[in-house]
């Protein structure tokens, strides 16, 4: 009989050496990136939603094996529909963040236990509407758009960054970029150039209709949100979700902000992740998951 805790047989599983790593897995059609640890699982598993532009990937690059590897969770990255290898990539400018929200219920409603949700970005957005719907064990905000949504965000790029927010205005369409511009949105620390070029590679236009939600037609009502332990990052450059805005989702939730001292928006690819990750894993230890 197989363990609560073993993978869906649906899920068509990568194995190896009893899922030590699990490469990919699909919930249904959605792409699932999956690392687990070499011995048993904790019990409560950790599911990480990426921002705007992204994709599970996203998270592989350090998280999943750092939370699987050296501290112990199944750890679990989808690509909400329309990004990564999730399908929809034709539709995506239908695609609201009530629909996202649907993505992490599917998979929340797969997975051997109830999550810790962790959101970047777009991602933290989809966590706060989804804590509307249900509880979780706890979650983690990470350079989350605010409960008051994209508008400050926009009109402060707007005017200390006006490049910057058309190059990701061209970026939002499908049009191309420039490197620097990306580089500029996601890191404050030295890139290798090689891998500057690959994340642009991955990174993919995002859901007009998705954008205006965060902006104005579906923000969360933080009364309806669920009061789940709560922890809430920023970082000290990101021009994108600046710091002040980092602490005004905190002082909405009743929970103190955490800000990194010269890190950028891209806190999970920075070269200091690892001071991130290690971050989160004591606090989610100390509040006994």
């Amino acid at each position: 009989m197989p363990s609560p805790l073993d993978p869906p047989c649906n899920a068509g599983w990568r194995y190896r050496r009893r899922c030590e790593f699990v490469i990919k897995a699909r919930f249904g059609d959605l792409e699932v990136l999956t690392r687990f640890p070499p011995g048993e699982p904790r019990p409560i598993p950790l599911l990480f939603v990426h921002g705007a532009y992204a994709g599970a990937w996203c998270w592989d690059e350090h998280f999943l094996q750092y939370f699987a590897q050296e501290a112990g969770y199944a750890a679990y990255a989808l690509s909400l529909r329309g990004h990564g290898r999730s399908p929809g990539r034709e539709y995506l400018d239908s695609f609201s963040i009530a629909d996202y929200v649907n993505d992490v219920a599917a998979v929340v409603a797969e997975l051997p236990a109830a999550p810790v949700l962790i959101g970047h970005s777009m991602g933290g957005m989809v966590v706060q509407k989804y804590l509307e719907r249900a509880a979780v064990p706890a979650a983690v905000l990470m350079c989350a758009v605010p409960p008051q949504g994209l508008f400050a965000s926009a009109v402060g790029l707007a005017i200390k960054k006006p490049g910057l927010l058309g190059e990701l205005n061209r970026l939002l369409g499908g049009g191309r970029v420039a490197l620097d511009a990306l580089r500029e949105a996601l890191f404050a620390q030295p890139l290798p150039a090689d891998l500057m070029r690959r994340y642009y590679r991955l990174s993919q236009p995002e859901s007009h209709r998705a954008i205006w939600d965060m902006t104005l037609f579906d923000l969360p009502h933080p009364g309806a949100v669920r009061r789940v332990p709560m922890l809430v990052l920023g970082a000290e450059f990101d021009h994108l979700i600046p710091a002040s805005l980092v602490e005004m989702t905190a002082r909405t939730y009743g929970v103190e902000a955490e800000i990194f001292s010269g890190m950028g928006h891209g806190l999970m690819l920075e070269q200091d992740w690892a001071q991130v990750a290690r971050r989160m894993q004591i606090w989610l230890e100390s509040i006994g998951i």
